[in-house]
């Protein structure tokens, strides 16, 4: 078997190829070169030539700059001036992950699968020991619950599935660091994990978003009494729930809602205000890994779990189709719910699929 493997430069991807090796396959390892026009100057490239180096195993690089800025960072920019809250690693998943570098390495690699170190599953099992290609693959949770990234795997396509092996799937991550460490790669191991938006890394992110949005002051305005309270620099640097931190105001404000139209961010001084939370969403256009369910194709209610956060768990709902979208019921409300997320739909371990929210109820 000829696999690919996609090398971040992070320990999840290092062990991911070193537990390949160890069963024979043949590997060509990548690092995905994919915004390096906006990228801050980091050593991914350097620690992804380490892995190779320390497992004496073949390094390339590869660029997808122009699919991950017309699919991903134009996608960004455009739902940050709409007022929506975007999550670009579910497009970099779906468009460059396996979309442009599983394309390429198939087509003009001739490679069997891709491999990631992402904290997910196949029903193919993690070195495809249960592969068919005649049956339907499932995207599963993985063994690490709080690792668990099906969420931002949940766009990719049922024919970009059956090319993917998850290697990390029955691991947790102390295990994933403990296998590094014994197998001199203690650097990688020791790496801190990347938190945020990938191509910001630690820059500021106001200062960033500025050379591609151009601040327009507007109000804050209190959504109980409608009175001014402060003044913003652009909807864009705020999203639902978060902090204003409005100078010289007593009480602490957190966004409710926001109006691009008028510029307007709408506040309330309580942290957990019943306007916060939501228990209906409307969403479009599910991403059905498999099949849509037999229930809804028949319009009736489906009852299955979700969740909209990475590092949330799965809560129940139900899902009623109309004509031209989906309303999703929640049996507790969430607080922050906002237009752009993406809810992504469970059945027991299994992910079903996602969405973007297009309006909050």
């Amino acid at each position: 078997m000829r696999v690919a493997v996609a090398l971040s430069g992070g320990v999840d991807s290092a062990v991911t190829a070193l537990l390949l090796q160890r069963r024979g396959i043949y590997m060509n390892n990548w690092i995905e070169d994919n915004y390096h026009t906006i990228c801050p100057n980091d050593d991914h490239k350097e620690s992804a030539q380490e892995v190779c180096y320390k497992l004496n195993i073949e390094f390339k690089e590869i660029s997808f700059a122009k699919t991950y800025w017309h699919k991903v960072f134009s996608y960004l920019v455009d739902s940050y001036i709409s007022g929506k809250t975007p999550n670009p690693d579910v497009l970099c998943n779906k468009f460059v992950k396996f979309g442009s570098f599983l394309n390429y390495c198939v087509d003009k690699l001739e490679m069997d699968a891709i491999a990631t170190g992402h904290y997910a599953g196949t029903s193919y099992g993690n070195f495809w020991q249960h592969y068919n290609c005649h049956n339907a693959v499932r995207l599963l949770r993985p063994t690490d619950k709080v690792k668990d990234q099906t969420l931002f795997l949940a766009q990719i396509s049922q024919m970009a599935l059956k090319k993917v092996m998850f290697p990390l799937q029955h691991l947790l991550k102390s295990e994933v660091k403990s296998i590094a460490k014994r197998n001199g790669l203690q650097r990688i191991a020791n790496k801190p994990e990347s938190q945020g938006i990938c191509f910001i890394g630690k820059r500021n992110f106001n200062k960033f978003i500025e050379q591609y949005i151009e601040p327009k002051v507007g109000s804050f305005v209190d959504i109980h009494t409608k009175q001014v309270v402060g003044s913003h620099k652009g909807i864009h640097y705020w999203t639902l729930g978060q902090n204003c931190r409005i100078g010289g105001m007593k009480h602490k404000y957190f966004v409710v809602k926001k109006d691009p139209q008028n510029n307007i961010i709408y506040v309330t001084n309580h942290t957990n205000d019943i306007s916060l939370y939501s228990n209906q969403m409307l969403v479009k256009d599910i991403n059905w890994i498999t099949c849509q369910p037999k229930s809804l194709s028949h319009r009736l209610p489906f009852e299955c779990e979700m969740k909209c956060q990475h590092k949330d768990q799965p809560q129940q709902c139900r899902l009623i189709k109309t004509d031209d979208h989906y309303s999703v019921h929640l049996n507790l409300p969430i607080r922050a719910l906002t237009e752009g997320q993406f809810v992504v739909f469970y059945q027991n371990d299994e992910c079903l699929g996602s969405a973007p929210i297009v309006n909050v109820i």
